[in-house]
């Protein structure tokens, strides 16, 4: 632990060795933008080194309060030879990164569950138990009978609104008893998400217009920085609990719901060729919905990448060239999550092309399909006796 004249002439040393760099490098500098963030960072990989090589040594058992106050025999005369302390660990540090990547695969799971994946996998169920389905035993037909035992160990559905609810505050459930949602999530979703696009086209336009592409961009790392850690600590402070298992055990369900879809005798009742066909014609045509599959399952992958982005150190880290580099890891996820999400709030989806039968009479007015008869002929009032029933 260093004494105090050491730690408060620490500033004026470093102060005064940037100084005399800058007034040795002067011109090299205006030509060069690039050596005043090399020189910079030199210095403070050097100050670093020299604080982790004072680190454990000096230290009393007391902290240094006996020679404060002075007791003892080595106590010190001047004040400024009493130990103090440099700081704590930063609190950004201390983040764990298995919980952030927890939530980030629980917003991939939640973006198919708003799609209907899951509604779709329990209609399914519902035709295969009541023999709609003509299935028996092909995969789909063992793969349904499986997916329905092994629902009765799974969360169910209120555990899983419940966790979106507590983590993103998203859908209208309750957080459960004790918990609290979290509606702050959203907001700071968006803003790291649109101050990361923004950087980048910054970055982009710097590199258009100006001579010297190479110099320090627009953008500002600290404003990403800043947004980035916001968003972690909010996520941090919301997914305690059940969501590390619930989203292991949702993340296999869906797989297994997946290769339900897949199979060849499910996608055969439908004419579908793949899964998500299977997914769009379902929704279709028994709850009436036409869904943003593509859209939102994009938005899924790159919002789940860009909050595993933030699981990692790469947002502490303070060089530009570093921080760019890391950063454009998630640059195009970015662009594409804010496209996906403007997509949403500004089209409609559309329908698969097929017929939607619907319960119930016909509307008013509404004529019968071309060459079809209006009744039947033996039911036709002409004098004769009434046709009987032809059901019961």
């Amino acid at each position: 632990m260093p004494n105090k004249s050491d730690y408060d002439q620490r500033n004026d040393r470093i102060a005064a060795l940037l100084q005399n760099s800058i007034e040795a490098l002067g011109p090299e500098l205006v030509a060069n933008p690039q050596l005043a963030e090399v020189l910079n960072r030199m210095v403070d990989d050097q100050v670093r080194k020299y604080d982790a090589s004072q680190n454990g040594k000096n230290q009393t058992a007391d902290g240094g309060l006996a020679d404060l106050i002075g007791l003892g025999k080595n106590a010190p005369n001047d004040l400024g030879q009493a130990q103090v302390s440099p700081g704590v660990v930063n609190y950004d540090d201390t983040v764990i990164s298995e919980r952030i990547l927890a939530t980030g695969d629980l917003y991939y799971i939640y973006m198919h569950e708003r799609l209907g994946v899951f509604r779709v996998m329990s209609k399914l169920q519902e035709l295969f138990k009541a023999g709609t389905l003509r299935i028996s035993s092909g995969d789909g037909a063992y793969g349904l009978y499986r997916f329905d035992k092994h629902g009765i160990l799974r969360y169910h559905m209120r555990d899983r609104l419940r966790a979106y609810k507590r983590v993103f505050g998203y859908t209208r459930s309750d957080p459960g008893q004790g918990a609290r949602s979290n509606p702050e999530f959203h907001g700071l979703f968006q803003h790291f998400i649109g101050e990361t696009a923004k950087y980048w086209r910054d970055k982009r336009i710097s590199e258009v217009i100006r001579e010297r592409a190479q110099d320090p961009t627009f953008g500002s790392i600290a404003i990403v920085r800043r947004a980035g850690l916001d968003l972690r600590n909010n996520l941090k402070n919301s997914s305690y609990g059940y969501i590390n298992v619930l989203r292991i055990e949702t993340s296999q369900a869906l797989a297994e719901s997946f290769k339900v879809l897949e199979a060849p005798d499910v996608r055969a009742q439908f004419g579908a060729q793949n899964a998500w066909d299977v997914i769009e014609l379902v929704l279709w045509q028994y709850y009436h919905e036409a869904v943003y599959a593509s859209t939102m399952n994009r938005m899924a992958v790159t919002g789940r990448d860009i909050i595993r982005w933030l699981a990692e150190p790469f947002i502490l880290r303070t060089n530009r060239t570093d921080f760019e580099t890391l950063l454009y890891r998630v640059a195009e996820s970015a662009e594409e999550w804010i496209s996906s999400e403007e997509g949403l709030r500004i089209s409609r989806p559309t329908p698969p092309p097929r017929g939607v039968y619907k319960s119930g009479p016909p509307p008013s007015g509404a004529r019968p399909p071309s060459g079809a008869r209006r009744d039947p002929v033996f039911s036709r009032s002409t004098g004769l006796m009434p046709a009987p029933p032809i059901m019961g």
